[in-house]
């Protein structure tokens, strides 16, 4: 069972990057679609561990994505999934793995029915649209794109840890909307990063961010973290503002969704605070 989290991990994650390089409307919804019904089969799987008291972890391989056709990381999907159900019958829990065998069996053969496209996800153009960037806000961006695009992939995992190993209903919704955030902020970055021909997969996040022992320093650091990317946000925004209101908006719109997460942070300390104080 530990051997099939891991592996749907990097499932999961290969069908999120495919979702992103893709350029074609449709091969972009299924490939999401499916990548989301991937990223539940993982939180169920993770449950099954924790219920069992396995101790897991998130590590995983290194996943190449950088191919020329849509095609070609289809095809390796369909030979992950294919790997998914030989591993499915170390999983005794029956309705558990009917339920991912079913997923992988529909998702295999509408994958199989997907139209071919060109990839130019890795072409390292570095331009966003026709939008005109100098040098400066060109290496600016990149530079954010990377450095965002883990972030949000490493906050999923760790919030997704705490939620998993937490049964405080009040502190699990704010980690749940956390969570909803960073996909939408690793979606929308990856997306930007497959225009501009630099699309890569988040690096592997060590134990020791998300098997966190003290939560009130973690969620006090996480407050700083966001108020530093609140900055970096501006700073971009003023960087490209010049040349593009489209980009300049985006991120201010960013970064007024930092805000947010802020005060939830802030929520989830004072929660925390209390529920150690009157225990």
């Amino acid at each position: 069972m530990k051997r099939l989290l891991v592996k749907t991990h990097e499932l999961w994650l290969e069908t999120l990057m495919a979702s992103l390089m893709s350029r074609d409307g449709e091969n972009k919804r299924v490939l999401g679609e499916f990548s989301s019904i991937l990223w539940r089969h993982f939180t169920w799987i993770e449950h099954d561990l924790i219920q069992k008291g396995i101790e897991y972890d998130y590590n995983r391989d290194n996943i190449p994505i950088k191919v020329d056709r849509l095609s070609v990381i289809v095809a390796d999907i369909i030979r992950r999934m294919n790997d998914q159900e030989l591993l499915l019958v170390h999983c005794d829990d029956a309705a558990l793995k009917q339920r991912i065998e079913t997923d992988l069996e529909y998702m295999k053969y509408a994958l199989g029915k997907l139209p071919d496209e060109e990839v130019h996800a890795f072409d390292m153009n570095r331009t966003y649209r026709d939008i005109e960037l100098d040098e400066e806000a060109t290496g600016a961006l990149t530079l954010f794109l990377f450095e965002e695009s883990y972030k949000e992939y490493e906050l999923i995992m760790i919030y997704n840890y705490l939620q998993a190993h937490s049964e405080d209903a009040f502190l699990n919704r704010i980690f749940q909307i956390l969570i909803d955030e960073s996909f939408f902020h690793l979606r929308s970055f990856g997306e930007m990063m497959a225009e501009m021909g630099i699309l890569g997969v988040p690096r592997v996040i060590h134990e020791s961010l998300y098997k966190v022992s003290d939560i009130e320093k973690f969620l006090l650091d996480g407050i700083e973290e966001e108020i530093a990317a609140k900055d970096q946000c501006r700073e971009l925004s003023d960087a490209v503002a010049a040349k593009s209101e489209e980009l300049a908006k985006f991120f201010d719109f960013i970064n007024h969704q930092e805000n947010y997460h802020i005060e939830l942070m802030r929520e989830a300390v004072e929660h925390y605070r209390k529920q150690h104080r009157d225990g």
